[in-house]
């Protein structure tokens, strides 16, 4: 057993381009191994803005021995019958690499057919791996691609070395011009030129020589140690910012922590704005006070270690400097005019060409804001307010803030609906109609915002499913499943229990002068689109998929609920009983599905002709009682215990009497029990869809 170590050594490659890269190279060299039969132990990879590195422990050096049996003709068509071979044996002995001789007859189903058992090929791992590697460099997915020189071949950046090693012996193949070998590079700066990695397991030792940590999350410990440690030293704390860590990280190959200041007269723009352009331009960390409030000084990862650490701080000051001028020129700009002027300028911009404008799509939501915050029995101050920010929730997409910075919309509309002195739930509520930014994240914290964001999230819903704009495999350009997953997880934290049918109708009618629409079948695909959507919550959760699909097959109308009866039919489950109770009521339902049933079946009890019919009944009306009580205050666990209840009445039923009876008035009265059991439990599940 040796280790495998494969890097590929680029010039820099963008940041967001290397976790997919080392995802890929694990899980594809984990398939590769696997299916060329060469055993292996625990993969890691490590990577940089120039290199790209994959290491596996424990690789067997030669594939792992297998034989396979091939099956060939007929006994019949292969021999005569005094056991001569004929042509076909003689083809199949030649085609699977063995002598007639060697040719067995076996018994199978099908009668008695030639076969031959085949050894398999045994190579060496590193002629094997000498194949696969370059293949892997090839495959390599990435956003773009470039060539360079006269090559044929495409990488992210340009490739400048390759280590390729089974234990201390290179792996022999070329990519372009370059060979494998045993020479990687040390850090560009500090220490640039070759460096021999003679054994794999020092590697990350032999790199850290050279100035370069390889290991993605030492380099990042090092990165949050030392800005958190300078945040300090500049009197105050970190602004906590995980992405920028991973983005950063991505960006050196040894960092250096350098503290800046910035003029106090830009702390008069707003800190969002601030702190948006040092981390979107600059990829600089921001430094707050012990309140939060932002502090004139700022943060940045070096990649170099420099004598005149000072020098480096008056560039990046001098460069920051530039930027929050421009910032806070658009600021005061935009202070200039009020939101309700943006509006008009709304019927400017495109929304998406079947849909109509920005303007459009707003006075949609203020229509569907309105209808939702009625159904939720908001108060009057409420709905005027939820309504109002209906009007603005867009208005600062028109800004010269968010022109310039588009991941501060809704944050400015914020800001600048302050400034214009609007309500404080009105101003929340636009900055919060775009949560959740995914499924996840942190949801709308007001009525008005939670309202809005449901507003704005069903009518781009019911746009694009008018429109046909529906998500296909994994294309989802209108990001309608993170819309979906947020209406569910808001509607459930705030326990909204009024339908969603009549909202996604009004939704879809409002599109219909503009697309010729079938109301019913569109709002039924949403319905079933937001059902998807709601079951992959529930996996998530840790919900079985029997019981999930038995819930949400039944309805998703009201949504809040659907979580109450999955957690009330999964502690049924539980119960020791459950699979004699499931096994009962699903042959309740499948004889219900199957005998279509007309309307009207009532219980006749002189058609009675055993005394179980007459129990069941008995026990059937009392049951019903106790479940209808018990749903009016959303007792899904205590309805689901009472149907349960019937399971031994159910079961005498059964035994005593045969549902299909040739006389059709007792065969229809029979029919009638099990409806009537049936409708008990068919708003809260579906047991037939249950596994056990």
């Amino acid at each position: 057993m040796k280790t495998l170590l494969f890097e590929i050594g680029t010039e820099e490659i963008p940041a967001g381009y290397i976790r997919p890269a080392l995802d890929f190279l694990a899980r594809t060299v984990a398939a590769r191994l696997k299916e060329n039969r060469i055993d292996a132990g625990d993969i890691t990879t490590y990577g940089t803005p120039r290199r790209l590195t994959v290491m596996v422990k424990n690789v067997a050096l030669s594939q792992k021995a297998e034989t396979t049996e091939v099956t060939g003709p007929p006994e019949s068509v292969g021999y005569d019958a005094d056991g001569t071979p004929k042509m076909p044996a003689i083809k199949f002995a030649e085609k699977v690499g063995i002598e007639v001789a060697q040719i067995e007859i076996k018994e199978t189903k099908k009668g008695r057919y030639l076969c031959a058992s085949v050894a398999e090929e045994v190579k060496a791992s590193a002629e094997v791996l000498s194949d696969i590697l370059p293949e892997l460099i090839h495959k390599l997915p990435f956003p773009k691609a470039m060539r360079w020189a006269d090559l044929s071949v495409t990488f992210a950046r340009p490739v400048q070395n390759i280590v390729a090693l089974l234990g201390e012996a290179v792996i022999p193949f070329a990519f372009g011009k370059v060979e494998s070998g045993k020479a990687s590079f040390g850090h560009r700066f500090m220490n640039p030129g070759p460096v021999v990695i003679e054994d794999p397991d020092t590697y990350l030792e032999t790199l850290e020589k050279v100035s370069v940590i390889a290991d993605f999350a030492a380099r990042r410990v090092m990165v949050k140690s030392q800005v958190t440690e300078a945040a300090k030293e500049a009197g105050g704390f970190l602004l906590p910012d995980e992405e920028l860590f991973d983005t950063v990280t991505n960006l050196i190959e040894y960092p250096v922590v350098v503290a800046g200041t910035f003029d106090e007269a830009f702390l008069a723009v707003p800190d969002e704005v601030l702190i948006t352009s040092m981390r979107e331009h600059q990829k600089y960390f921001a430094v707050v006070d012990e309140a939060g409030k932002l502090k004139n000084a700022f943060l940045v990862v070096n990649n170099t270690r420099v004598k005149d650490l000072s020098l480096v701080r008056r560039g990046h000051e001098k460069v920051l400097r530039a930027r929050l001028a421009d910032a806070k020129f658009f600021f005061d700009q935009d202070l200039k005019e009020s939101p309700d002027t943006w509006v008009e300028r709304l019927k400017g911009v495109l929304f998406q060409a079947k849909l109509g404008t920005v303007h459009d799509k707003a006075g949609r939501i203020k229509g569907l804001a309105e209808a939702l915050a009625e159904a939720a029995g908001v108060s009057s101050d409420a709905v005027k307010n939820t309504t109002r920010a209906a009007e603005l929730c867009k208005a600062d997409l028109v800004s010269h803030m968010v022109v310039e910075f588009t991941k501060l919309q809704g944050v400015m509309g914020r800001v600048y609906a302050e400034r214009a002195g609007e309500e404080a739930s009105v101003a929340a509520a636009i900055q919060e109609h775009y949560k959740p930014l995914y499924s996840g994240a942190e949801l709308p914290q007001t009525s008005e915002g939670a309202l809005l964001a449901l507003a704005d999230k069903l009518d781009t819903l019911c746009g694009c499913f008018a429109a046909g704009l529906i998500p296909t495999g994994g294309a989802d350009p209108y990001a309608l499943r993170r819309q979906a997953i947020g209406i569910a997880q808001i509607m459930v934290q705030r326990g909204y229990s009024f339908p969603l049918r009549p909202i996604l109708e009004k939704g879809v009618i409002a599109y219909a002068e503009r697309i010729d629409v079938n109301v019913d079948e569109t709002v039924s695909a949403i319905t079933d689109f937001i059902r998807g959507r709601i079951d992959h919550l529930l996996f998530e959760e840790g919900y079985a998929k029997d019981v999930v699909a038995s819930v949400t097959t039944v309805g998703i109308n009201v949504v809040p609920d659907i979580w109450m009866r999955v957690k009330a039919l999964s502690e049924l489950k539980e119960n020791a009983d459950f699979e004699a109770v499931a096994a009962a009521f699903k042959r309740v339902v499948n004889i219900i599905k199957k005998a279509e049933l007309s309307d009207g079946l009532s219980v006749d009890a002189a058609l009675f002709e055993h005394e179980s019919e007459k129990e069941l009944v008995s026990a059937f009306t009392a049951t019903r009682i106790e479940v209808e009580a018990a749903l009016k205050n959303g007792g899904y666990s205590k309805a689901l215990s009472a149907v349960a209840g019937l399971r031994p009445f159910v079961d005498r039923f059964f035994e005593d009497v045969m549902v299909m009876a040739e006389d059709q008035k007792v065969r229809a009265n029979r029919l009638a029990i099990l409806s009537g059991i049936a409708g008990l439990f068919n708003d809260i599940a579906d047991f037939s869809k249950l596994s056990a």
